[in-house]
């Protein structure tokens, strides 16, 4: 049995964190948020003390380890600007960490982590949980096949992704492009590092589109061209889901083709810990070329309906 701590309790994805760490057989021995909203600590690990305050945290856990408890793995569920300090610390703090995406905004801080790495002989693990998904598996083993047979094969994928958020979410960190990274980072990072891990690195990288409530572009890959729509505003999703009552829409074509994998989901984040602690997790190797992505369609300026664009891009512009 491995000793966990969490950061983060009271987001969106801790609970299937502790789910994780459950399922797993391990145990969760302290957790932290600046909010008390943690609750559902109880329906997985009532034991678990709580803080409110870093600090105090911090101390609690020093204390551990001075007692023999060591903290085995870190998770961190915090706020995406948050990432590379809590990572640091979990690393200083001889412990593994376990952290959701973005792994960090930036590709430097790739750099800085690999050195801590180094110095601490400790891990940092990011949760890819679309490289775990059985659809995604089969998608990768054809187009490894094909490309046996063609290495210069190019596919055109279309990438539609809208999760409708409220009002909330533009008060929130996620509203804050310094701190969640902007729409792409926050929302469209597993489908950049999946599309990425199947289709080769990057080779172009162009936005069409940079609102608040949405980000559009086209990248080409070694052996695709993609055209991407993201997007949290509920009116851009097509009427016919609407009218099932759905908030969320999700495509990937690939060479016209859909591909379902919206089912699922559910024991991903488990599957993730079971590899991390077989040794088999995703690390920053696995993590940098989706974060050199989203770094770059922050910093670019988008072109309008130029080129090759999304067709979903005219809901914007029609407005």
């Amino acid at each position: 049995m491995k000793n966990f701590a969490l950061i983060g309790a009271a987001g969106y994805i801790a609970p299937r964190h502790m789910k994780a760490i459950k399922e797993t057989d391990n145990n969760l021995l302290a957790a932290m948020d600046r909010c008390d909203s943690v609750g559902i600590i109880d329906s997985y690990f009532p034991d678990a003390d709580f803080f409110t305050e870093f600090e105090r945290f911090d101390r609690h856990v020093d204390k551990l380890r001075r007692k023999g408890e060591n903290i085995d793995y870190v998770s961190i569920c915090s706020p995406n600007y948050l990432h590379d300090a809590h990572i640091r610390w979990a690393l200083r703090s001889g412990a593994d960490a376990i952290c959701e995406k973005p792994l960090v905004l930036n590709p430097w801080n790739i750099d800085g982590l690999e050195e801590i790495e180094k110095e601490t002989g400790k891990k940092v693990y990011n949760i890819l949980q679309l490289r775990l998904h059985p659809s995604i598996i089969a998608l990768k083993e054809k187009v490894q096949k094909e490309l046996q047979e063609d290495p210069n094969k190019i596919y055109d994928i279309d990438l539609t992704y809208l999760t409708s958020r409220g009002h909330w979410y533009f008060v929130s960190w996620k509203g804050d492009e310094n701190k969640s990274g902007g729409i792409a980072t926050n929302i469209g990072i597993h489908f950049y590092d999946m599309l990425s891990w199947i289709f080769g690195e990057i080779e172009e990288n162009i936005v069409h589109i940079k609102t608040p409530y949405a980000n559009a572009g086209f990248m080409k890959l070694k052996n695709a061209n993609v055209r991407w729509f993201l997007s949290v505003k509920y009116d851009y999703i097509p009427e016919e889901i609407k009218q099932k009552g759905q908030r969320t829409y999700r495509s990937i074509t690939v060479n016209g083709e859909e591909i379902e994998f919206s089912g699922g989901f559910t024991d991903l984040h488990t599957k993730s810990y079971e590899e991390i602690l077989k040794g088999n997790g995703f690390g920053l190797k696995e993590a940098r070329n989706s974060i050199e992505i989203v770094s770059t369609i922050r910093h670019l300026e988008p072109i309008g309906l130029r080129g090759e664009y999304h067709p979903f891009c005219k809901k914007v512009i029609d407005e």
